[in-house]
């Protein structure tokens, strides 16, 4: 009876830990360039004396789907969408280069080119500046033009764009990293200014797996239910 009941314990907890992540991929169904967490279940052996027929099953989290999202033209000069397996080069708030498909950048009041959310975006020489109250143009490769007044456009610096060979790692802060540390900037990535590149979470599929999993988590329940009832007409079946 205790091995119906670990094992139904161990799925019903799995479950609950897959309605998390499927949770959060329908939260950010809006997010511009979020990449939606991959769910699989795995299962562990218990260890000890005795133990070695019973296997408890875990959630983990084997990646993110690599998909791009559906580009959507915005005419704003500073929202980018990178092309291709190409990444934008950012810096995490613990002071680590990071990377991101979220186009949508501005200048803060320093005049340093950061993203929506304030994160300082990287150059192939490090942090991009841009002179007061200047137009901006982003081109193709990556390269930063800014012009005050009616002055010609000048190159201020050029996005770090970094094409990974392996998949990267996503981070607690929703970034993604090398798993090797830093990635070399790649002169061939290319973008599309005047875009964003959407989501590419699929809501319906996601709300799918959502109710397939609350199934899942109620006939875990029903297991432990008859667990304890058989666990109870045994007990008064010894007492009798």
């Amino acid at each position: 009876m205790d091995r119906m009941i670990y094992l139904s314990m161990s799925g019903a907890k799995a479950t609950m830990q897959r309605q998390d992540v499927l949770a959060n991929n329908l939260a950010n169904v809006s997010t511009a360039g979020f990449r939606a967490e991959l769910t699989a279940f795995r299962s562990v052996p218990v260890l000890g004396s005795g133990a070695s027929t019973r296997v408890y099953a875990i959630e983990s989290t084997p990646g993110y789907n690599p998909e791009p999202g559906s580009v959507q033209p915005t005419g704003r000069n500073l929202d980018v969408a990178m092309k291709g397996n190409a990444w934008l080069a950012v810096q995490g708030l613990d002071g680590t280069e990071a990377y991101t498909r979220a186009g949508a950048l501005d200048v803060n009041a320093e005049g340093v080119l950061v993203t929506k959310t304030g994160l300082t975006v990287l150059g192939d020489g490090g942090p991009i500046n841009v002179p007061a109250n200047a137009q901006i143009q982003v081109g193709a490769d990556g390269t930063v033009s800014a012009g005050v007044g009616n002055a010609r456009p000048q190159a201020v610096g050029r996005l770090k764009l970094v094409t990974p060979e392996a998949p990267l790692i996503r981070g607690t802060d929703g970034l993604f990293r090398g798993a090797d540390g830093d990635l070399p900037a790649d002169a061939t990535a290319q973008l599309q200014d005047g875009a964003l590149e959407g989501s590419n979470v699929s809501p319906i599929e996601t709300m799918i797996a959502m109710i397939a999993a609350a199934r899942q988590f109620e006939q875990q329940m029903k297991m432990l239910h008859s667990a304890q009832e058989k666990e109870q007409a045994a007990a008064k079946l010894l007492s009798g």
